[in-house]
């Protein structure tokens, strides 16, 4: 395991006019559960969007425009059954400044103390409706930025560790409130190019959160963090816990968490060519909390087969509508 540069320091409130280089990415991450732990929600939006195989194609002819590959990407989890939208649009489709980011007639929006999230996006591959508004309401913000990388080309910020919920949506009908969680990646390079697989996770514990986050590179050494942000006090780092190997996805992911306790699968919320999306448990725990955990293989993204099924779970549109 090699270690990685120091934190970074970055504006506390979040920007949404950061510039982003020719074949990079810049991504704010939202996750949140209902306080029943039954219902989920993960939002993200991309300016430069990493698992597109259109951005990948344009990457391959040379150096390309990150604001021409955007999309705002929804995963509803219910017990009954879950609705994911994804489209990617073009430059012209893209709009931003200091404090919104809005593609199509989806955005993100700051607005003092809190992120408010519009949606309106149709589900693939049936193309039903997703509209509604989410909240979230930070308890604190993170102003570290973490390299993720040696040569910090890829940046990982928790802006917002703990926080609250509230979600509102008409279709499907859908109102639920709980606990949250709001981050940030920046990257210069392409992400298949400097990694081979990554392994991240967050739980709410005592009031606190704590993330763990591994990733391997190309050069084959795993570099890895573990952060506490306490409900109130500073945030730490903390000795790396053991890797846990969890079992495969359907698509034989491989999936690894760190943890000190016994995390078993309690569901698979996505479950793709490349990526598992996951929700853990931890028995070892008196809380039993709830985890939060993404298993991501580029290995597996760069391979053609799977570039070539991603436009059906993935449409592209280059004019407003």
């Amino acid at each position: 395991m090699t270690s990685t540069p120091p934190p970074l320091r970055e504006p506390a409130e979040p920007r949404f006019d950061t510039d982003v280089p020719e074949s990079g990415y810049r991504w704010w991450y939202v996750d949140g559960l209902s306080a029943d732990g039954r219902n989920g929600v993960v939002v993200i939006g991309f300016i430069g969007s990493v698992f597109s195989p259109y951005y990948y194609a344009a990457r391959g002819r040379g150096p390309a425009d990150p604001e021409n590959h955007c999309a705002l990407n929804i995963g509803l989890y219910q017990p009954e059954g879950k609705r994911w939208a994804m489209t990617e649009r073009g430059a012209a489709c893209l709009d931003r400044g200091p404090d919104w980011f809005s593609v199509g007639h989806s955005s993100m929006r700051w607005l003092e103390d809190r992120l408010e999230i519009r949606v309106r996006e149709r589900s693939a591959p049936l193309g039903l409706p997703v509209n509604g508004t989410i909240l979230v309401t930070p308890r604190r913000l993170n102003e570290r930025a973490f390299a993720l990388d040696p040569a910090g080309r890829h940046l990982w910020r928790p802006i917002a560790p703990c926080a609250g919920i509230e979600l509102r949506f008409t279709r499907p009908r859908l109102s639920w409130s709980g606990s949250g969680y709001f981050d940030t990646n920046a990257g210069s390079r392409a992400l298949e190019d400097d990694f081979a697989s990554w392994n991240w996770s967050r739980s709410h514990v005592g009031g606190g959160t704590a993330i763990t986050y591994a990733v391997t590179g190309r050069d084959g050494r795993e570099r890895a963090l573990a952060l506490e942000f306490p409900a109130d006090g500073p945030p730490g780092e903390l000795p790396c816990p053991p890797a846990k190997e969890l079992p495969a996805s359907g698509w034989r992911i491989p999936r690894t968490t760190r943890s000190d306790g016994f995390p078993v699968v309690l569901r698979t919320l996505e479950d793709t060519p490349f990526y598992a999306r996951s929700l853990l448990v931890d028995r070892d725990k008196a809380a039993n909390p709830l985890i939060m955990h993404e298993s991501l293989s580029l290995d597996r993204f760069r391979a053609p087969w799977v570039r070539a099924m991603l436009p059906f779970r993935m449409p592209r549109f280059t004019r407003r509508s």
